[in-house]
């Protein structure tokens, strides 16, 4: 336990700062320390804060990665949590964490490692805000002297003074970093950027891979006789040092508290003296890299032509921030700027631009444009009219003015600024704290500029010149040939240099004047939408209100406002559904109502940019309700915003140019959807499943082709002629103000009022007992390797309190143990996770797992798992038990941070008609009660294989390509862990892994395909069982017909061709139940056998159909029809 202050021996740390620049509303304190060893650190103390957090950056990423192990900082990273000398255990920090509302995550970025953690700011509930019961939590045990912030920074601390490296963790964590490689393998987004690394200069460490894979960090060097272990501890001992670490630690303690814990935790570091790491001798592209063009045909159908400029370092130049003026005009999107010349043109649909931090010593100021079919055939052109841009700047010199008009928003906004999450902020500025900057001003720096500096502007400027930079056109059909393939994600591409001819006509275009240039280029006008009138009432109220007010309900109308009571911000939030069935009857309804949205947005781009950068801002988007329309910021100019929005939604003028792109726009994002991460893509297809409506992408794509811009013309004005109007408006607004706005959206918009009896009502299917559904799709990506599975188990359609508390606390119960297990121990993919899932009246848990291992072989070890979670309930502790309470209550209670926060939750409780604002404080007051009995019923009659009220629904997708048959395959550890484990499921304890490992070693896994090599694990797990354990021989039988099934599937992992090249498992195993016998995967006959589910549509006419949502009380009970006086 650290000593406190005045007992310890040590200098006391160096204060560098204690008064902080920070926002008007901020109610924290701050202190930036020194420790002896230099490790610095910066203490908030948050009094109001129900979340504790650090983090820890360290000054070494993969730009330090040794050229023979490219990735050893990102596996370093992975280690550090398995295990420290002091607290061996290596799920021990995670497990404390989830115990205590927490969670952890980590990050490799090139020049540094980031580390941070969040958890509970208390060990007892939260009791900040009463429930509607009044159950204060007094009658829960509080289970630590200390905070838990105390114990997860003793963990935490470890990880920098004495890790451990197991052994045993090396293998696991290896793949892990592998499994996160294959994740992004086919995102273009990693690909694209490491081809622009792949082709810099290779003396520079840009030029590396930094992900890591198997093959770089253990099959190589294992090859060469490096022993992997000592690298990695080599690599650590080289590079953390403590002056290299930047802490920050946020809690609700004092700052001597803390500082008192940072010093007794944290001065163990030991300081090397090791230099900040700069590269300032070598840039990433020299003459050779400069000046080319580059071809690259990305994996999605999108076109784009990406400029990179080299630019100089600006860390020193926080005042001034001279790239920000770029960047605002490059980048502007209003009439003048580069982005309307091209869309007039039909040749742009997006631009942005900005500085891009390589390393400090190096930058690139980049432009990136997305194109239309025309514009990717004139990328040339568009090349001029960017130069010819340059060159308007470089003529006009820097404008003070502009630089007046983004230094006052910046500090509009920074005054304004209201908090984020802890860790968010935690991990952020222990970022920003590796950069020069005066320690007083690690809040307000990177925001703020306070100065005006014409010759830094004038010197960024300089560098954006025709003979010093280079171009990506990215594109699936142009130019047509890709002869080079990058080494690391396969990447084709094509390496040029730039045409001489073109070079000429640069050079020509940056000498442009005013009366050789396009007129249509020129600086913008001032933004009339920077907010002037930023006064807040601000009111003492005993408590905040719980929900909005209904201060109009009519036939037409429901207008639900609440007054900011808790953030006092000068900002405002107004949503707004258009209740219609006409946006959701078909796929083609669907379609025609996406395209008219987009066209609106489309018409609107100029015009709301400059409501953007004024912090205003609107969305639109459609559901199975109707259309909802968003718009908030600063509400000195709300109306006006909204009114432009109403407006032209009301009078759209759809041109056919216009028509034509967003068409073909809409319809490569559709196609592309399929080339995303099969874990982003399986929700859409669980929830099809189960809903009674609904539509598939697929078959919306279907629709697009025929649909033309006069269907478009026809449609909007049905949309927009029958609805019924829900309005939320909420922050710095009178009740005067949400009638004004819903006057505004009626006048404007005039519809034909909708009956109640008309409108919308969603449902959910009754999955019936004992049911076991799955429903499997191939991915349309011939070249992803990870398959993906969905498990979901529903305990209720008609969901009560008492269930859903249940519920909850289950999935807080699992969440840890699911991640241990199927991530951590049996590696089975990146992507691991679990979550209850509540969709109004539908309720569920669920298990989502991304893997190279097929969707069969992974619900055998999902159904493992829950099979195995039985016994972890049971023996779970009390003490454990009630921690996992308090952690869930403390998250239900969890604070609001901001405005923007609290209008999402009065949102989404308004769109499900449910209208339960309190349900959060009706959770905490329902889990207060619960007991281990409790949940080990709900676990019997729900989740356990055996459940009698089992409702389980399996979402299978599947790979194409054939994952490398090294990765998983001919694994002796992995079976022997495997093997071990699943014998213990079954009932054998005390196993001598020696003489089992002994018995496995002479199983030919190579011959696994054949008659004999089907049976070789199982026999020789029979023989140890028989001759090595004393377990007669009858019950040795027993044990293996129990777990034949999922023995003969372990064999998947030691034979390639079944577990990962899409044929079904082994031994005629599908869904984890063997044909051959009925035996399901880990229980003996206790599941029914699945259901396939060949056509959905035909499937869900043969289910029931669930309850609509109800109100929880009546309406009437919400208005505040009349003013109070």
């Amino acid at each position: 336990m650290p000593e406190p202050l005045n007992q310890r021996s040590e200098p006391p740390a160096e204060r560098l700062a204690e008064r902080l620049e920070k926002p008007e509303l901020d109610n924290r304190t701050y202190r930036v320390i020194r420790l002896p060893n230099k490790l610095e650190a910066l203490l908030i103390h948050d009094v109001d804060t129900d979340k504790a957090s650090a983090a820890l950056d360290v000054n070494v990423g993969a730009f330090s990665d040794s050229k023979d192990m490219p990735g050893i900082a990102h596996a370093v990273e992975h280690l550090l949590f398995m295990g420290t000398e002091k607290y061996p255990v290596e799920n021990d920090y995670n497990l404390y964490l989830s115990s205590n509302s927490g969670y952890s995550n980590a990050y490799t970025a090139s020049t540094s490692t980031n580390y941070f953690f969040e958890v509970a700011a208390s060990s007892t509930p939260s009791s900040s805000r009463s429930s509607s019961r009044n159950d204060t939590g007094d009658n829960l045990p509080t289970l630590e002297s200390k905070s838990p912030l105390y114990g997860a920074l003793d963990r935490f601390a470890q990880f920098f003074i004495k890790p451990l490296f197991l052994e045993e963790t090396l293998d696991r964590e290896l793949r892990a970093v592998d499994s996160e490689n294959k994740k992004n393998l086919q995102s273009d987004v990693w690909r694209l950027h490491q081809l622009a690394k792949s082709l810099s200069n290779p003396q520079h460490p840009f030029h590396s891979f930094s992900t890591g894979n198997l093959d770089t960090l253990k099959n190589e060097p294992l090859k060469r006789g490096v022993k992997i272990r000592d690298e990695f501890i080599r690599h650590y001992e080289t590079h953390y040092s403590a002056n290299r670490m930047k802490l920050v630690v946020l809690g609700k303690e004092s700052l001597d508290e803390l500082e008192s814990w940072v010093e007794g935790f944290f001065s163990p570091v030991v300081n090397k003296e090791l230099p900040q790491n700069r590269w300032d001798d070598v840039q990433p592209f020299t003459e050779n890299e400069l000046m080319t063009q580059i071809f690259a045909k990305p994996v999605m159908d999108s076109r784009s032509l990406d400029i990179y400029f080299p630019y100089p370092d600006e860390d020193d130049l926080f005042e001034s921030q001279p790239s920000r003026y770029l960047s605002h005009l490059i980048g502007h999107e209003g009439p003048g700027s580069i982005l309307s010349l091209l869309k007039a043109k039909g040749w742009a649909n997006g631009l942005g631009s900005g500085k891009m931090q390589v390393c400090p010593g190096s930058a690139f100021f980049t432009i990136s444009i997305r194109l239309t079919e025309d514009g990717l055939k004139e990328y040339q052109e568009i090349l001029k009219i960017v130069f010819q841009y340059i060159a308007m700047l470089q003529e006009t010199q820097p404008q003070k003015w502009i630089v007046d008009e983004i230094r006052e928003m910046a500090e509009v906004d920074f005054r304004f600024k209201q908090k984020s999450p802890a860790s968010k902020t935690t991990s952020h500025l222990s970022g920003v704290m590796q950069k020069p900057l005066p320690r007083d001003r690690l809040l307000s720096a990177e925001s703020v500029i306070k100065k005006f500096d014409p010759e830094g502007i004038a010197n960024g400027l300089a560098h954006l010149r025709p003979d010093n930079f280079r171009i990506t056109i990215i594109s699936q059909q142009f130019p047509g040939d890709w002869p080079e393939k990058e080494r690391w994600y396969g990447t084709r591409y094509k390496c040029e240099k730039i045409p001489l001819t073109l070079l000429a006509e640069l050079e020509e275009a940056a000498r442009s004047t005013k009366s050789t240039r396009p007129s249509s280029i020129h600086l913008p006008q001032k933004n009339e939408f920077i907010p002037t009138r930023l006064e807040v009432e601000k009111k003492d109220v005993a408590e905040p209100a719980k929900f909005p007010k209904l201060v109009r309900n009519d036939a037409n109308v429901r207008t639900w406002f609440k007054k900011d009571d808790q953030f006092w911000v000068p900002k405002a939030n107004v949503h707004f559904t258009l209740r219609t069935p006409l946006c959701w009857m078909t796929p083609l309804a669907y379609m025609l109502t996406r395209l008219y949205r987009e066209l609106v947005e489309d018409a609107l781009s100029e015009y709301a940019y400059s409501a953007e950068i004024a912090g205003l801002s609107y969305d639109i988007s459609h559901h199975e309700q109707g259309l909802d329309i968003k718009v908030g910021g600063y509400n000195d100019k709300l109306s006006v915003l909204l009114e432009k929005v109403l407006s032209t939604m009301r009078n759209l003028e759809i041109k056919d140019e216009r028509f034509q792109m967003i068409h073909e726009r809409l319809h490569r994002s559709f196609k592309n959807w399929h080339w995303g991460q099969p874990y982003r893509q399986i929700n859409h297809y669980s929830r099809w499943m189960t809903q009674q409506g609904g539509w598939t992408n697929d078959q919306g794509l279907e629709e697009l082709p025929t649909i033309t811009v006069d269907d478009v013309r026809n449609f909007s004005p049905q949309l927009l002629r029958q609805f019924h109007i829900e309005v939320l408006a909420h922050g710095n607004l009178y009740r005067e103000d949400a009638l004004r706005y819903t006057d505004l959206i009626e006048r404007t918009l005039r519809p034909h009022p909708l009956p109640s009896s008309q409108w919308p009502t969603m449902r959910n299917l009754v999955l019936p007992r004992s049911s076991n559904f799955v429903y499997k799709r191939e991915l349309k990506d011939p070249e992803n390797i990870n398959h993906c599975i969905e498990y979901l188990l529903f305990v209720s359609n008609d969901i009560d309190r008492v269930t859903r508390a249940k519920l909850l606390l289950l999935a807080q119960l699992a969440e840890e143990p699911v991640f241990d297990t199927l991530r951590t121990k049996e590696q089975l993919g990146y992507i691991v996770f679990s979550s209850s899932v509540v969709r109004t009246t539908l309720a569920g848990w669920r298990i989502l797992i991304q893997s190279e291992q097929t969707p069969e072989y992974l619900e055998s070890r999902i159904e493992a798992f829950i099979l195995s979670f039985g016994k972890t309930l049971e023996e779970m502790s009390q003490d454990e038990f009630e921690g996992y309470k308090i952690s869930l209550i403390n998250k239900r209670l969890e604070k609001m941070k901001n405005l923007g926060q609290e209008t999402a939750r009065f949102w989404a409780h308004i769109n499900t008609e449910v209208f339960d604002f309190e349900q959060a404080y009706e959770d905490a007051a329902l889990i207060r009660p619960l007991t281990k009995p409790d949940m080990l019923e709900f676990y019997r009659n729900y989740i356990a294989p055996s459940a009698p009220h089992r409702a389980k629904a399996a979402v299978h997708l599947r790979a194409q390509a054939l994952a490398p048959t090294d990765d998983f395959f001919g694994q002796s550890d992995k079976i022997l862990a495997l093997t071990t484990k699943i014998l213990n499921q079954l009932g054998v304890g005390n196993i001598d892994e020696t003489k089992l490992a002994g018995r496995l070693e002479k199983v030919n896994l190579d011959a696994t395909g054949d008659e004999q090599g089907n049976h070789g694990i199982i026999n020789a797990i029979r023989s140890f069982l028989e001759s090595d354990t004393g377990i007669a021989k009858d019950e040795v039988a027993s044990i293996i017909d129990k777990g034949k099934a999922v023995l003969a599937d372990l064999l998947s992992l030691a034979k390639p061709a079944t577990a990962t090249n899409g044929a079904e498992a082994p031994n005629g195993t599908v869904n984890g139940v063997d044909q051959a016998d009925g035996t399901h995967l880990d229980t003996i006959n206790s599941g029914p056998k699945p259901v396939v589910i060949e056509d959905v549509p035909k499937w869900k006419a043969g289910m029931e159909i669930g309850r609509a949502a109800r109100p929880v009380k009546d309406l009437t009970e919400f208005e505040e029809l009349e003013p109070k006086l």
